[in-house]
Order: structure tokens, then sequence, then C-alpha cells
């Protein structure tokens, strides 16, 4: 009988670690696993989430990849400072995302993107195109074909703030509750795929959101996210100009971005791989094993033409 002796090597990069780094002043948590010498994917979480909705993603691709995923400032296990100290928005969360790729030396790097990580990721990838090998988007949008009625509240929200009027904030509070935190990972979901859901999801999330002076932090950038649709030209521009690989992964039943979101990008990235799987918003739940097999396949293609 035959014995495989694994190289301690391999085993430790197989294993996670969660870091801390200091950026603009603020301690910023990260997941790391993976070799630092292969290629590296940076993965961008949303809302209500943080790195941990990458969890499964980041152990199955250590064997072949260096995966770097950031707790968002008042997300997660990175510091939250109080909103009438800091002024959230998309455009600082953009600033320190890049603040700690630069920290860690990371020049050349493939993007995941989801939710609130899209306007983030999208933004790099605009503005250094250069530094970017590939994007995959799972949820994570960048045209107004997206949208749905989840966010008809987010958007007159936002216009009444905008405005400097005092907004009816009662509709915007709910997507804070325990109820609604819950529904982003069930809903779209067919019945035969939800007990593959833990209910440690949405536990942990809500546990995050519940923490004093979150809900200001929140409805700040619920009130910013209406101005991300302002640098969706520049995104185009960047697919059109540039072509990074794009890969879209996305929830046919996902009713916060629709599936006409994922076709979208077909438009200025003609050779765009689009797949809509029988889930909803955090497709990584019930779709591991399928979305695993995608981003592979393609990374594969995209990282090696691009070296």
């Amino acid at each position: 009988m035959s014995t495989t002796v694994l190289d301690p090597s391999s085993r430790a990069h197989a294993t996670s670690r969660y870091r801390t780094a200091v950026v603009a002043g603020h301690t910023l948590a990260y997941r790391e696993v993976g070799d630092p010498d292969r290629p590296t994917l940076v993965l961008l979480h949303g809302f209500p989430t943080s790195s941990h909705m990458y969890r499964g993603l980041m152990a199955e691709l250590a064997d072949e990849y260096h995966l770097i995923a950031p707790d968002h400032l008042g997300f997660g296990a990175s510091d939250a400072p109080p909103a009438h100290q800091v002024r959230y928005t998309f455009e600082l969360l953009t600033e320190l995302t890049l603040g700690l790729l630069d920290h860690l030396g990371l020049d050349r790097f493939a993007l995941y993107i989801q939710d609130y990580g899209a306007p983030i990721g999208l933004r790099i990838a605009a503005r250094h195109p250069e530094r970017i090998t590939s994007i995959i988007t799972q949820s994570g949008n960048a045209y107004e074909e997206g949208f749905t009625h989840f966010w008809e509240p987010l958007v007159a929200y936002a216009k009444a703030r905008a405005a400097g009027e005092l907004p009816d904030d009662t509709a915007v509070r709910a997507l804070l509750t325990p109820d609604a935190t819950r529904w982003q990972y069930t809903h779209g979901v067919p019945a035969d795929r939800l007990d593959r859901i833990s209910p440690d999801n949405w536990i942990l999330d809500q546990a995050r959101l519940d923490r004093p002076g979150n809900v200001e932090i929140q409805l700040d950038l619920f009130a910013d996210y209406l101005f991300n649709l302002d640098e969706y030209p520049a995104f185009h521009e960047m697919f059109r100009r540039h072509r990074p690989p794009l890969l879209a992964v996305w929830g046919r039943g996902d009713e916060i971005f629709g599936p006409a979101g994922a076709r979208a990008f077909s438009r200025d990235l003609p050779d765009a791989r689009i797949h809509l799987l029988d889930t909803g918003h955090f497709a990584l739940e019930t779709h591991l094993p399928e979305i695993t097999r995608l981003v592979r396949q393609f990374l594969r293609g995209a990282i090696g033409d691009a070296q």
C-alpha cells in the first residue's frame, strides 16, 4: 500500500489566515489562503455580510490560487467607527480597499465581486485596468437593467437625503431586521436547496448589524448607493477599451439584482461568460460546487492568457 506524504508548506498554505492591516488609520480585517506565489484572486463581499461569505470558495480554490478577502470598513471584523466620525461612502470603501491591496503588495489580481463589492471592485478596475487579470461577478451589478423593485424605497430614501430632506426611513430600516437578513439568503432558492443554507449566515450577519451605531453606518451606505450609477459609464468604457475576461454567475431567482443585470454585461463584453443558476442572491450557499467548477475553468484560461 502506498502512502502520500503532503508537503508541509502546502498544508500551511491551505490553512486560512485571519489577519489585519492598518490603512489610513483604520484596522481592516482580511482572510487569506493559498500560496502567495500563485495568481491572486481578491474577493469583495456584499451587504449585509463579510468575507465569511467566501469561506467555502476560498477553501476550494486554495490549491491553485492565492486568495484575499477583506472585510469592508463597518463590516465583519474590520473597524466600524461611528457615522458621525466617518462619512461612509463607496468611494471611501474603494480607497481603503486599494490601500489594503497596495499594503499587501498585490500589483496584479483577478476580482470576485458581489453586491456592495461590485461598485468597489469596478472602481478599482476602471482606475487601474492594468492591475486586473479578470473579473468574476456574482450578483455584482454594473447596469441599470439589474435593478429590481427591491430598490424603490432605497432610491427614494437616497434622493430625499441628497436633497437635504429628512426622509421617512421606515422602509429602509426594515432591511436591517432579522427577517430581512434571513430573506436575503433564502429568497429565490428552490425548496430542495434551502437545507444547504446554514442559519449561521443570517445569525452572524444580524449580530453585526445590531452592534451599537451600525444602523447609522448602513443608512449612510444606503443613501450613497444610488450615486454608484454615476460611475457606470466609466465601468462600461473600461469594459469596452480593456476587454477584461468576465464571468457572471448569478441567481436567476435573485430579487435584489435581477438576472437582466447579468445578461447586460454582454453589451460591452460580447465574450463574457454568463451563467444563471437556479438560486437567489447568495448563490455560493446553494451552488458552491457548481460555482467552484465555473470559476476554476474560467481563471485557468483568463489568468493564463493575461500572463
